[in-house]
């Protein structure tokens, strides 16, 4: 029974749950009827069956808004190059494989051949094998050496799980190769008592950037015969090193390859990417190596039926009276619970930590109802678990014994969960990539797979649900990240110096903006120059100046209140968000209610509870513009991308009630400003296209307010950002530009290459944000098209129609689309035409659907700014006011308003022209934040603020 047929007073179907970790409230079965027999495949529902299964009944039917069929692929083979070893090959066939894919043979050749090189093709097409082929078979040779180490090999992935599963594999695939190869994990879950033997004898290390930026590198000393040996270094998921994150682990790369030619070896990389635009581009600018790319997959791949679903709507109502969609946490768990009745094995992929939680609870109550068994076949996965409880979780999704699992993108990357019959995905991911990727989870061996895209109530989901080709006829995006970024650079410089100090010859490989970076960092008493070079000067230790995760700072710890237990850490940057004063906050299944957050001590006070809502911050932020790098007219207005000061101040939270995200009330709170000087993209308009667009100064601000939120929401389609990446104001009169202004920013110090590529792709970005805008069906305002429930201001004022007209006259001046200007070195070689999508015409099932246009309506007040900061999902939006990246205990030495080389500009203050009321977009059904296990040890980071 769905949700939203339930009587209104039972809507809210958790209240009576408990919301518990499934491992931690019952155990998995252990003597379960496998559903069918190994190899076994007659039995194997198609995914056209699996899909009709689950939209059976003219009200499920009705929800499928589009259906993509991709048709199976034949695979090509190759040989392997004569350099592999026969022991290798051997291994391989033992394995079951007979003969590479060319693809693999390709890639191979090229890592014998010394040359770095990028494996982009799809999911499942066996890139793993791709790289560990040359990988062990030079590891063999390094065996013969006296010490038995003559050649090592160094393995990155961004979380933990998928190490995990590598080990797996490579212990697996070695095994008939003995003691010659000697793989080992070395991060946070590594006990103390095997990390010397890791040190002085694994040949094949698997870690993650975290634990080579804190622990390897600080230390590289003890790791100096390993280093000295070191052949290859793997990085996995390459596409996942984007934004923020992906410029500080470019930066450890650059700090690896330095010690690397201290101790005389240079490392060939050996990446592996989902199907990406320019990987070859992308790499290079991790690495800082040119590297070669591998883009004709030549794997087979089973038929995919690939299905978008927008949940109905309920009888509830938001704000000034809006229409509410049934959540997608809710969906999913209805379609969670019905593929595992009928023994369809299956993952769910969500967006939070509580998501995950929340829908496994629901699919095992459900079926409880009917088989007790099943319900024990039911799990959830997300970071937060302790080491043995996630590996215990990965056996039994590998063997079969977990039926379904409610994940967060921790198992999205390259786990091998070989058997899926269906993935169900809870909300757009943020990228074509990771939708891709999360896609390809299912029908892993070559058989048919079903893939089901359930939408969120917000404008992006919304967009896409209606707009299928904007998913299937569209390439994945290009990956963003600057590693020249300052705010990136200058505590890497300082790490660098003090594992080495920095030389003349170094300074290059830090990139062009190292010469402006060293005086400052001189300057402010973190580096000491002399004749040899550059030399740390202080006791603490200079890796802890990045958080490569984070946005720096003292990390608040959260304590239980009666026993004095410490819970975890959240960033000092998101603590506002997520752990203030009545917020509740999730960890380890468990819901708490924080009592008090001492900023001074960096401690938040929580209790245990089970209170029937979530929590959602709310905030306000002033913009001032700093520096104008670029511009161009759009008629009478302008487009510009520069530098901005943004100030920010959490000001109230709401309580929403449980699945519906209905709101229940707000709370003030009393919080100090925070500042951040980062990069923005905005756009102007003068009197003359606002009387062409028919918008009176009764309705100004409504309209740029609504189509500030919805170009927030959109702003992912066009560049490799979450939407919680990003914030945004808008001002009927700016002070700065003197005109109604929208702007866009990065919620990053320094930026992060968004704002860049919203500079770079306005024209389709602002169309696709006034289509998502026109094509909605409500009449005034919903959180589909121009809400927010983040907005500080209730979504007030907000003018429909006015959006769509301004943009409409918006886009009718500018100029012709622009092309991405970025630098970009060429590849080694041209790019291969892709076999995707398939060489078949896709069939497609597409609804018909009308899209009336929103009546004149608005609450506006003229005048009235508004704004949409970087949401709490983003630890580090904002540092705290003066601060800094380099830690609270340099923020007297180390000003880092300084840093980007800006001039000091007065902020301006809450209230202020250019203040606003926060509202980013996301839905309230999919609280929480996206899941990542990166790698020291001690207390897991959880952000949650359990909304």
């Amino acid at each position: 029974m769905a949700f939203n047929h339930l009587p209104a007073a039972m809507h809210d179907a958790l209240e009576a749950l408990s919301v518990m970790a499934v491992t931690h409230s019952m155990p998995m079965a252990k003597n379960h009827r496998p559903r069918r027999p190994a190899g076994d495949t007659g039995s194997r529902p198609s995914p056209g069956e699996v899909l009709d299964l689950l939209s059976s009944g003219e009200s499920r039917a009705a929800r499928i808004t589009h259906t993509e069929h991709m048709p199976a692929r034949e695979g090509r083979h190759a040989v392997w190059p004569h350099r592999i070893r026969p022991e290798v090959i051997a291994a391989v066939e033992g394995a079951g494989i007979e003969h590479p894919w060319a693809h693999q043979a390709e890639a191979a050749e090229h890592a014998l051949d010394g040359t770095s090189v990028v494996i982009a093709t799809g999911t499942a097409s066996g890139k793993s094998l791709a790289y560990l082929a040359p990988v062990l078979s030079t590891l063999l040779d390094g065996s013969e050496a006296p010490n038995g180490r003559g050649t090592t090999a160094l393995y990155l992935s961004p979380t933990k799980a998928l190490a995990a599963d590598q080990r797996r594999a490579v212990r697996e695939l070695a095994a008939p190769l003995g003691t010659r190869i000697r793989p080992a994990v070395y991060d946070g879950d590594t006990p103390v008592e095997e990390r010397e033997w890791v040190r002085q004898y694994a040949n094949y290390v698997l870690t993650n950037p975290d634990m080579l930026h804190r622990g390897i590198l600080p230390s590289h000393p003890r790791w100096s015969s390993f280093l000295r040996s070191l052949r290859y270094v793997v990085i996995d998921e390459c596409h996942t090193y984007r934004g923020v994150f992906g410029s500080h682990v470019a930066q450890v790369l650059r700090r690896l390859r330095r010690i690397c030619a201290r101790y005389g070896s240079e490392p060939v990389f050996l990446l592996a990417s989902a199907t990406s635009a320019e990987p070859a581009v992308a790499a290079h600018r991790l690495t800082g190596l040119p590297v070669v790319e591998v883009s004709d997959d030549a794997s087979p791949r089973g038929e995919l039926v690939f299905a978008l679903w927008e949940p109905p709507l309920t009888e509830l109502h938001g704000e000034h009276g809006a229409p509410v969609r049934r959540t997608a946490t809710a969906e999913t768990a209805d379609l969670l619970t019905a593929l595992t009745r009928q023994g369809v094995r299956s993952v769910a992929f969500v967006r939070s930590r509580r998501s995950a939680e929340l829908i496994s609870v629901i699919a095992q109550e459900r079926l409880t109802e009917t088989d007790r068994a099943l319900a024990r076949r039911v799990a959830a996965y997300r970071g937060g678990y302790l080491p043995e409880e996630r590996r215990a979780l990965e056996r039994a999704l590998h063997s079969g014994e977990l039926l379904g699992l409610a994940a967060t993108t921790a198992l999205e990357l390259g786990v091998d969960v070989s058997g899926l019959d269906a993935v169900l995905i809870a909300g757009y991911p943020g990228t074509r990539a990771s939708l891709w990727q999360q896609a390809g989870r299912a029908g892993r061996s070559g058989e048919g797979a079903l893939a089901v895209m359930v939408a969120r109530d917000d404008p992006l989901d919304t967009f896409l649900v209606h707009h299928p080709e904007a998913i299937f006829d569209q390439p994945v995006e290009s990956t963003v990240l600057d590693p020249d970024n300052p705010y990136v650079l200058a505590p890497h410089l300082c790490a660098a110096a003090a594992e080495l100090p920095l030389t003349e010859p170094d300074l290059a490989l830090f990139g062009p903006a190292v010469p402006e970076l060293l005086p400052q960092l001189e300057g402010a008493g973190l580096l000491r120059r002399r004749s040899t070079g550059w030399y740390w000067t202080r006791r603490e230790r200079a890796a802890d100046l990045a958080d490569i995760r984070g946005g720096g700072g003292s990390p608040v710890r959260i304590v239980e209140e009666g026993t004095g237990r410490l819970l975890g850490t959240v960033d000092e940057a998101a603590s506002h968000t997520s752990v203030h004063e009545g917020a509740v906050h999730l960890h380890q299944g468990r819901t708490y209610l924080v009592r008090k957050l001492d900023l001074e001590d960096s401690v938040a006070l929580v209790e245990e509870a089970v209170p029937p809502y979530s929590t959602t911050a709310r905030d306000t932020t002033s913009l001032t513009v700093l520096d104008t790098e670029t511009e161009i007219p759009w008629g009478t207005g302008r487009l510009c991308y520069g530098s901005v000061e943004v100030t920010h101040q959490v000001v109230s939270f709401l309580r929403r009630r449980l699945i519906t995200g209905e709101v229940l009330g707000e709370t003030k709170l009393d919080l100090p400003p925070r500042t951040l000087r980062t990069r923005a993209v905005w756009w102007t308009v003068t009197e003359d296209q606002l009387d062409a667009a028919r918008i009176t100064p009764e309705i100004l601000g409504g309209a740029l307010h609504a189509a500030e939120h919805a170009s927030i929401g959109m702003l992912p389609l066009f560049a490799t950002c979450d939407r919680w990446d990003i914030g945004g104001v808008s001002v009927p009169l700016h002070p700065d530009t003197l005109l109604p202004t929208v702007f866009v920013y990065d919620g990053h110090p320094g930026g992060a290459g968004f704002a860049e590529r919203a500079f770079h792709t306005a024209h389709a970005w602002l169309a696709a944000t006034r289509e998502a805008i026109a094509s909605c069906e409500c009449e005034a305002g919903c959180p589909s098209c121009v809400q927010s429930p983040k907005c500080g201001n209730g979504n007030d004022p907000l003018h429909k129609r006015g959006a769509v007209r301004l943009l409409t006259e918006l886009l009718r001046e500018a100029p012709e689309p622009l092309r991405p200007a970025p630098e970009k070195p060429e590849p080694l070689r041209p790019t291969p035409e892709k076999p995707e999508p398939p060489q078949e015409a896709p069939e497609t099932r597409t609804p018909p659907r009308t899209a009336p246009d929103s009546p004149d309506s608005s609450s506006a007040r003229p005048g009235h700014p508004c704004s949409s900061p970087a949401g709490p999902e983003d630890p580090g939006a904002f540092p705290g006011p003066g601060s800094s990246p380099y830690g609270p205990e340099l923020l007297d030495v180390a000003g880092i308003p300084d840093i980007t080389g800006v001039p000091d500009v007065p902020t301006a203050s809450a209230g202020s022209a250019g203040s606003g009321f926060p509202g980013g977009p996301g839905g309230p059904a999919d609280p929480g934040i996206p899941d990542g296990l990166g790698g020291l040890g001690g207390p897991a980071r959880d952000a949650s603020s359990g909304r």
